[in-house]
């Protein structure tokens, strides 16, 4: 499946679009403010200890502190040498108490930016990734990519990763390893041992907190972690960025066959491709399946909740069968969506009841194999008595619809407003309430003029009860900048 790079520079801002076969299935975006800190290591000291979380608060230079939990600590050997006696690596075990202390300085790495009131999560199990291998300072684990499925390569990257692994280091060979000769995985590890001896080394002459090494840009970075996905074309639209592509591609990807163009067309690049009308979608709650059924997204700081609905399929057999296959399509667009919208941590799907055992192991089993295809890490728990689905996906950044949306100042990120009729009844209440304290005062109400149209027609029997009661004039005043829920009971003489 071949697949290519849209990229669209902005000034400071930066987006990326990942196409599939013509069709956007991953979504970049990074703006000045906002660059992703996932990957950079650095050189932190302890601040406080939380014996109750098993956790640690460490200072890395950023405005609040970074959350350590106690089963991602290693304690390094060069930073620690009073544990040399003991052996390395050193995992921790369940409780915090006597790993720490305060003060105590240690290397970290961003496993998570800080997401809502989550604040950044770090790590001491260093992962550096390079272009087939992924090296584990102090630790002895070998993996290989889930991706690569056929047993026999498998093996064979497995035995040659334990030959060639030093002692005191773990290693992943990534999906681009499968295929390659040793000298190419060597020349891997070797480039990023040198790396990880350069971290070690600058740590040892710098005071904590300081930065020690920072991930490639989210460029750079997309495309070091996408080429093994049949990566076959990079487009961007700004030349500087451009020529910086084809250095680091003939540098770091010399053999993948990438052909790397600059867009200089006077429409915009992402327009030209279809790309800017998918991420107004982006925005959308609700989905529309091809059948007529539709899902609907709802996002919370806990977790994501999808709702699949029938909608306007009726089909063509019995009931049980237009609910399975509505459940179905709705499979392979969760799963889409979730890749696409970068949806992590907790997910509920809330399939539609199924009397059949086998119609929701159907469903199941649907979603397990779609989900296969995403490169982040996901799991999914055995569909309920009731049709719910718990799937847990990887977060180390936010998802496309945080970062391209912000809290509405009306409705306080509830995604809901109040309706005209009870801000109509607020106004009444608190006019009221002010005509009793300064009876026989004209009072002018300055409101949105849908709650003005409403007073106006609907209770404008109310109004003129208020005023024959107080004593009292009532200037109704349209202000169409007013949202809604906005209105002002002033008193004027």
């Amino acid at each position: 499946m071949a697949s290519e790079l849209i990229i669209n520079v902005t000034f400071n801002e930066k987006r990326i679009a990942f196409l599939e076969n013509g069709v956007l299935v991953e979504f970049f975006i990074e703006k000045k403010d906002n660059n992703s800190m996932v990957g950079s290591i650095y050189k932190g000291k302890v601040v406080r200890i939380v014996p109750g979380m098993d956790a640690a608060f460490i200072d890395i230079g950023l405005e609040k502190s970074a959350f350590l939990y106690v089963g991602d600590i290693i304690l390094d050997r060069l930073m620690y040498e009073e544990y040399e006696d003991s052996g390395f690596p050193v995992e921790m075990g369940e409780r915090i108490e006597g790993v720490l202390e305060d003060g105590q300085e240690l290397i970290v790495q961003v496993s998570r930016e800080p997401i809502g009131q989550k604040g950044t999560r770090v790590t001491s199990k260093i992962t550096l990734p390079g272009r087939l291998l992924v090296l584990m300072p102090a630790t002895d684990h070998i993996g290989v990519s889930r991706r690569i499925e056929q047993e026999d390569e498998r093996k064979r990257l497995a035995a040659l990763l334990k030959e060639i692994c030093p002692k005191g280091y773990g290693l992943i060979a990534r999906t681009a390893s499968e295929g390659k000769t040793r000298d190419e995985i060597e020349s891997d590890l070797n480039f990023l041992r040198r790396i990880w001896e350069s971290i070690q080394e600058k740590a040892k002459n710098v005071k904590a907190p300081s930065i020690l090494h920072q991930d490639l840009g989210i460029i750079f970075r997309v495309i070091r972690d996408l080429h093994s996905h049949n990566l076959k074309k990079i487009i961007v639209d700004d030349p500087f960025v451009y020529k910086n592509i084809e250095v680091f591609i003939k540098e770091y990807l010399p053999e993948e066959g990438c052909e790397v163009e600059y867009f200089d067309e006077k429409d915009p690049i992402f327009e030209v491709f279809g790309i800017e009308m998918e991420i107004t979608k982006l925005l959308q709650k609700k989905i529309w399946l091809k059948s007529g059924g539709y899902i609907v997204l709802d996002y919370t700081e806990a977790l994501t909740v999808i709702d699949v609905n029938t909608g306007r399929y009726l089909g063509k057999k019995d009931l049980e069968d237009t609910i399975l296959r509505t459940n179905l399509e709705a499979v392979k667009e969760i799963a889409y969506q979730i890749r696409l919208r970068n949806i992590g941590g907790i997910i509920i799907v809330d399939f539609i009841d199924m009397e059949r055992k086998e119609s929701r192991e159907t469903v199941f089993q649907a979603l397990v194999d779609v989900l296969k295809k995403d490169r982040i890490k996901t799991f999914v728990y055995p569909i309920s008595e009731i049709g719910l689905v718990q799937i847990t996906r990887k977060r180390t950044r936010h998802n496309v619809t945080n970062l391209l949306t912000e809290t509405c100042p009306n409705c306080d990120g509830s995604g809901y407003i109040k309706s005209r009729y009870t801000v109509c009844y607020e106004v009444l209440r608190e006019l009221r309430s002010a005509c009793k304290k300064e009876e026989g005062r004209i009072f002018n109400i300055y409101l949105a003029p849908e709650v003005a149209s409403l007073l106006y027609e609907e209770e404008k029997s109310s109004i003129e009860l208020i005023e024959n009661t107080y004593n009292t004039k009532i200037n109704l005043i349209a202000n169409p900048g007013f949202s809604i829920d906005k209105f002002q009971v002033e008193g004027v003489h």
